[in-house]
């Protein structure tokens, strides 16, 4: 996987002060329109700017330790095509509105490969494993989700569940590699991961208020 292209592709964004300004103006144009369960701390451009940011940042380190795991696990065979296919959303991403450019345009697709990830850990956790990567990003998800607008957004979600019904198909997690790494899992280690991977928006100071929670 191209993870230092990747990370390259970040950093060259992050480093141009006219894509960084116009971030933060589209982030407060879309203030508005947030669901009012989510709420962002004082000063919340600046919040919602940074959570954008991290969320982005992350997709290497993501996507690196899902290969590592698929690598630990025997399914590299079997995995690496749906990491791939994450990497391309985000080198090479599918057509996109023309008005996203820079980090906008990285936050969409920052959003393709997150999702994938995802629902590649859905698959896991309905077929009686931990998810394959313990990092909590669905809030984030639905956070970058209510951002981009619930049409375009249902657009990049149909993208992404194509690619893994195609890629990582039912009889994968029937297959003897996949029922060993299953029977090798320690409780008490996965327990250990979540603690370092901590839910993302939360982190940030992005939050979604659930209604009828203690």
């Amino acid at each position: 996987m191209n993870i230092t292209g990747l990370k390259r592709r970040i950093a060259d964004a992050m480093a141009q002060p006219d894509s960084v300004g116009a971030m933060q103006r589209w982030l407060e144009s879309r203030l508005p329109a947030l669901h009012p369960s989510i709420r962002v701390e004082n000063n919340q451009v600046e919040t919602l700017y940074r959570f954008a940011r991290a969320y982005i940042e992350q997709v290497p380190d993501v996507l690196e330790a899902a290969a590592a795991v698929a690598q630990a696990a025997h399914l590299r065979e079997r995995m690496l095509p749906v990491l791939k296919v994450a990497e391309a959303f985000f080198l090479q991403p599918p057509d996109l509105p023309s008005e996203h450019k820079g980090l906008i345009m990285l936050l969409d697709e920052a959003y393709l490969a997150h999702r994938l990830v995802e629902e590649v850990n859905d698959r896991y956790v309905a077929n009686g494993i931990a998810p394959l990567i313990p990092m909590d990003t669905t809030r984030a998800n639905l956070i970058v989700h209510q951002l981009m607008g619930e049409g375009f957004a249902n657009q990049l979600d149909t993208a992404v569940e194509t690619a893994v019904s195609g890629l990582l198909p039912e009889d994968l997690f029937q297959s003897e590699p996949f029922r060993a790494y299953q029977a090798s899992q320690d409780p008490a280690q996965v327990r250990r991961l979540w603690t370092q991977w901590p839910c993302m928006s939360r982190q940030l100071g992005v939050e979604i208020e659930l209604r009828g929670a203690a």
